[in-house]
């Protein structure tokens, strides 16, 4: 061989050395090396373009790779960046707008996402992009939470090797060269090309992105203003979109949950309770001796101190008025009286328990719908649902507040009157002693009603500072800056005085109402034993101005039945105590025609009792479909709100009076059946713990839900069980006990060492 063609052989040796020396070398199996994998993707390459070479990029390792992007095809890639918000976030992001880690990680993900790495492909399909049913609210475009948790960790799922697969492996098996959490950014929408509700907070796009640790939120919140200001995602010019940037949420538990007030309140309150159940049931075991049974509160400490021993002196025993306080919380009586049912005594009027919790349920069942919306991506087509026929008795829920109103304005005057001991006594009392019964009164309800309702405020607050920061949904109510800002107007039962959106628990407006009315009714009902002309005319020109008052502030906000119309009134018609307050004023009424002519069965003949009540079903259900259509001039849409609600009341007030005549029907004898005993018992919890444990439960979820009807009916059974378990808990915990001491206090104390109060009903008060 000459030493010319050696010189040459040297040369192409040399030149292949130094070819091979420049591509990348890794040491992942995993993964190629550009040459296999342009070789792997020819197909798609075909198309490829010449251009000049980009400047490196550093790699993973920290090596440079040269990626020549002469191979790179333009409209795959413009496709990419039009069509894929993440993709567009990494071809905007520089040196100036992220931190370098936060740069080099994005231009790694871009350049996994154009060499189709597994990891790289599952962040790009775990992230958001707009999904079909935009213009019936579609707004979450969340993408995969679960899909980017699998770029971070292999999935665990098992494979057999027995079946030919044409799935790339390493869909299951790779990870990302570093760590990416799952953000979701939210955007308010300008487009034209959406059905606009006016419920709550429609307009906000939920984008979820599958994005590298390193990039802070702040980073993210830029990168996105800059992708929407450049215009290139394809959306925006076939929706309008006109996309604006609110904030971004890491979906991180927020540090300070645990040094709110309302934490340490409920931490306070749980201790508690949980030491006097442990009290009670460590007293319930102590046998009590005759001797010490017989010991007088009055001189309890001299007789201890002569008659028995040290460990006598130190026992619970010998303290009647700690001992029955503490027994208040004995867990097993308390569930026994809870689910008692025994036969109803003259003086009781059974159709109301079943009144009560009929409504509570079936208003549950609208909470259902009312606290989904936040989670529906078919907004239009489920108020559209509202509107048909076979769904009124749900859409029109909310008119069976009126419901409890009416038997708390009826029992509120039936039990005052048919107490005439007490009658008389304020009768013959002076003004400052009748002062002092109406504020002892007015504590007596406080004490019943605040203990479980505090409970509750704190536990909403604290779960709702961790919904808003955890959940993937903008949460529309701010419970936690509400509460913390305004729980002071709900302690003193104002909260309805003030916006419906400024609310802390804003479905206890109407228990807010029942205070009002209630402090309201006693000081008239104590003006009439003095006075009774006086009341009556009060009474009358109450009900009038109350239905002009309707009138008035109906006309002057363009009252309609649309739920958009509804809900911009909802500060002055649908919580205002002032509006609300009609079927309270004729339950009132009808208790007092009840008791001062004397109505008893003899009064109707059979046939007309029970015309009577089917008149009553009749006004009812009519009532409740009223609003099926909804599409009224303002002056019939109001007519039909104040009438309507007037009938309401007169018919719930002849079922009330029609069971206390004693003669039933089929219709009351459903009623008056002894299970509703037990779940009246619960309704005050039900009423108070239904709205937010629905709320929690959609908050959670990780996907929108769809308003079918069929899944409609399941989740309204599956939230029934649940809030029943649930409200049966926090009843015993937190309401029974004070009920039980407040009996106690009305009672007066007792020679005799009682093992525990009585359960007291609630009235549950509905939102």
């Amino acid at each position: 061989m000459s030493n010319r063609n050696v010189f040459t052989i040297s040369l192409w040796v040399t030149a292949v050395v130094i070819l091979l020396s420049n591509y990348p070398i890794y040491s992942n199996g995993s993964r190629q090396n550009v040459s296999l994998l342009l070789n792997q993707n020819s197909s798609v390459l075909e198309p490829y373009t010449t251009a000049k070479n980009d400047t490196l990029e550093t790699g993973v390792n920290g090596m440079e790779d040269v990626v020549n992007y002469n191979l790179i095809a333009p409209r795959y890639e413009d496709h990419l960046e039009r069509s894929s918000i993440i993709y567009g976030l990494v071809k905007v992001a520089n040196e100036s707008n992220v931190n370098p880690s936060c740069h080099r990680h994005l231009k790694n993900i871009r350049r996994g996402i154009l060499r189709k790495e597994p990891w790289a492909i599952k962040a790009l399909d775990a992230s958001g992009t707009k999904p079909p049913g935009f213009l019936f609210g579609h707004n979450y475009w969340f993408g995969s939470k679960d899909g980017c948790e699998a770029v971070r960790k292999p999935v665990g799922i098992t494979l057999s090797a027995n079946h030919p697969r044409i799935m790339k492996l390493g869909i299951i098996t790779d990870v990302a060269p570093f760590n990416m959490e799952y953000r979701v950014v939210y955007l308010r929408h300008h487009s034209p090309w959406q059905v606009e509700i006016k419920l709550m907070t429609e307009q906000i796009i939920h984008v979820g992105l599958c994005l590298p640790t390193s990039c802070e939120t702040e980073e993210i919140q830029n990168l996105m203003t800059d992708y929407i200001k450049e215009g290139h995602y394809i959306e925006n010019d076939i929706y309008d979109i006109q996309p604006e940037v609110m904030y971004v949420k890491d979906l991180k538990m927020p540090s300070d949950i645990f040094e709110r007030e309302s934490f340490k309140l409920l931490s306070v309150c749980v201790a508690f309770i949980l030491a006097m159940v442990l009290l009670a049931s460590y007293l319930r075991s102590r046998p009590q001796t005759d001797a010490k049974s017989h010991v007088n509160e009055n001189d309890a400490t001299a007789t201890i101190a002569e008659n028995f021993d040290e460990d006598d002196l130190l026992s619970l025993w010998n303290f009647p008025k700690v001992r029955n306080f503490i027994m208040c919380f004995d867990v097993q009586e308390n569930l026994s009286k809870m689910f008692c049912m025994r036969e109803s005594k003259p003086t009781e009027i059974p159709v109301i328990n079943g009144l009560r919790s009929v409504c509570s349920v079936w208003i549950l069942a609208f909470h259902v719908l009312w606290f989904m919306y936040f989670t529906v991506h078919n907004k239009a087509f489920l108020i559209s649902y509202a509107e048909k026929t076979f769904f009124q008795y749900i859409s029109s829920a909310p008119l069976l507040v009126d419901v409890f109103f009416t038997i708390s304005g009826f029992l509120q005057t039936y039990n005052f009157f048919r107490n005439t001991k007490k009658f008389e006594m304020i009768r013959n009392n002076t003004f400052g002693q009748n002062v002092k019964e109406f504020l002892k009164m007015i504590f007596h309800r406080y004490l019943r009603l605040v203990p479980l309702y505090l409970v509750v405020m704190a536990v909403v607050d604290i779960l709702f500072a961790y919904i808003g920061k955890v959940s993937v949904y903008d949460i529309h109510d701010k419970f936690d800056e509400n509460c913390a800002n305004y729980w002071w107007r709900n302690l003193l039962f104002i909260q309805n005085l003030f916006e419906h959106n400024e609310m802390c628990v804003n479905w206890s407006w109407s228990l807010a109402c029942e205070m009002q009315y209630f402090l309201l009714a006693t000081a008239l009902l104590f003006i009439y034993t003095k006075n009774p002309r006086l009341v009556k005319i009060t009474t009358v020109v109450l009900l009038v101005g109350n239905i002009l008052w309707s009138y008035g502030i109906a006309m002057n906000n363009m009252f309609q039945l649309s739920f958009d119309a509804m809900f911009a009134t909802g500060t002055v018609i649908y919580i205002s105590p002032f509006v609300r307050i009609l079927p309270y004023i004729i339950g009132s009424i009808a208790g007092w025609v009840f008791l001062e002519y004397n109505l008893r069965p003899a009064d109707l003949t059979e046939v007309q009792e029970k015309s009577c009540w089917h008149l009553s079903l009749l006004v009812f259900f009519v009532c409740m479909y009223s609003t099926i259509k909804r599409d009224i001039f303002t002056i019939m849409a109001i007519t039909l709100f104040v009438v309507g609600r007037v009938l309401f009341s007169m018919a719930v007030s002849w079922m009330i009076i029609g069971s206390a005549t004693g003669r039933s029907t089929v219709w009351s004898r459903f009623l008056e059946a002894k299970p509703f005993q037990h779940l009246n018992r619960i309704s005050y919890a039900i009423y108070l713990i239904n709205p937010f444990v629905i709320a929690l439960f959609f908050a959670f979820t990780n996907s929108s839900t769809d308003a079918d009807p069929l899944m409609l009916c399941v989740l309204c059974t599956g939230f029934t069980v649940i809030i029943y378990v649930i409200s049966v808990i926090f009843s015993v915990a937190f309401e029974v006990p004070f009920c039980n001491w407040s009996t106690q206090l009305l009672k007066g104390s007792s020679n005799k060492v009682t093992t525990n109060g009585i359960t007291c009903s609630s009235k549950p008060k509905t939102s």
